[in-house]
C-alpha cells in the first residue's frame, strides 16, 4: 500500500510538471490492519461509486487517495471496479472518477468502441454498491487469515523470504537465493510441483528474484501448495 507521504510526493510532481495522474484503486477495500476484522458491516452510501475518491488513511484499513489532495481533482483519473471487492471479475464492470470534460470524451470513445454495459450487469453493480457489505468484510477477513498463514509458511522454507502485504491478495516472496531467474523457477515449480506461480518479471524488471502467489484459494489448497513448493525447492537446492 502506497504511504500517504509517497502519494503527496507524486501529487507535488504532477502539479509541478502539469501531469495527469491515473490512480488505480481497485484494491482499496481490501486493506488489512490489526483492528480491521469484523468492522464496517453496514450499508454503503448512495455515493458509493466515488467513495474511494474521498477516503483518507486516518484508519489503518483505508487507502489515502491522491484525488483528495488540493489541486488533484482536476488532473486525476481514479479507476475502480467490482472485480476485486465484489468478486465480479467476469462481469467486466468498473468506473472512473474524472473531470467532467474528460469523462464526456471517455464516454464518447466507449460508446463508439464497445457500445455499453449490458443492463443486467449495471443492475448487479448497483446492488453490489448499495446492498449490505457484510460479505465484503467477511471476505477481507478471510483473506487476512490466509495471508498470515502463507507469509509464515513461505518464510519457513529455506531460501525463501516473504514480506507481509498490507493489501490485495497476493504475496511476493524473494527466491533470489536459488540462483536462477524468476521465470526459470516458476517453470520448474509448475512442472515439478504442479503449482502455477507468476514470475516477478511479469510485473517489471525489478520483479526479478521474486514470484507472485495469490491467496484467493482456500486454506486447504494453500497448505497443499506450500507443501509441494517446499518439497520441490528442497530437491532443487540439493
Amino acid at each position: 500500500v502506497m504511504p500517504r507521504e509517497d502519494v503527496e510526493r507524486v501529487a507535488a510532481l504532477a502539479r509541478k510538471f502539469n501531469c495527469w495522474v491515473l490512480s488505480d484503486e481497485i484494491y482499496s477495500r481490501l486493506i488489512y490492519s490489526e483492528s480491521s476484522s469484523g468492522s464496517g458491516s453496514g450499508d454503503v452510501s448512495s455515493d458509493s461509486a466515488s467513495n474511494s475518491a474521498t477516503t483518507s488513511n486516518a484508519d489503518d484499513d483505508s487507502v489515502f487517495s491522491i484525488i483528495s489532495l488540493p489541486g488533484m481533482k482536476s488532473r486525476t483519473i481514479l479507476v475502480d471496479g467490482f472485480s476485486k471487492t465484489y468478486c465480479m471479475t467476469g462481469w467486466r464492470l468498473g468506473w472512473i472518477v474524472a473531470p467532467k470534460t474528460l469523462a464526456e470524451r471517455v464516454k464518447l470513445l466507449t460508446v463508439h468502441s464497445v457500445g455499453c454495459v449490458a443492463a443486467f450487469t449495471q443492475v448487479a453493480g448497483v446492488e453490489a454498491l448499495t446492498g449490505p457489505q457484510d460479505s465484503v468484510v467477511a471476505m477481507r477477513d478471510a483473506y487476512k487469515i490466509r495471508r498470515d498463514y502463507l507469509v509464515d509458511a513461505l518464510n519457513a522454507i529455506p531460501g525463501v523470504t516473504c514480506a507481509k502485504p498490507a493489501g490485495a491478495f497476493y504475496v511476493f516472496p524473494n527466491i533470489a537465493s536459488f540462483g536462477v531467474s524468476s521465470q526459470e523457477l516458476a517453470d520448474y515449480l509448475l512442472e515439478d510441483a504442479g503449482v502455477a506461480l507468476l514470475p516477478g518479471t511479469d510485473f517489471g524488471a525489478n520483479g526479478e528474484g521474486h514470484l507472485r502467489l495469490s491467496y484467493v484459494g482456500d486454506l486447504d489448497t494453500l497448505r497443499d501448495a506450500v507443501e509441494r513448493i517446499k518439497t520441490s525447492l528442497a530437491k532443487f537446492a540439493s
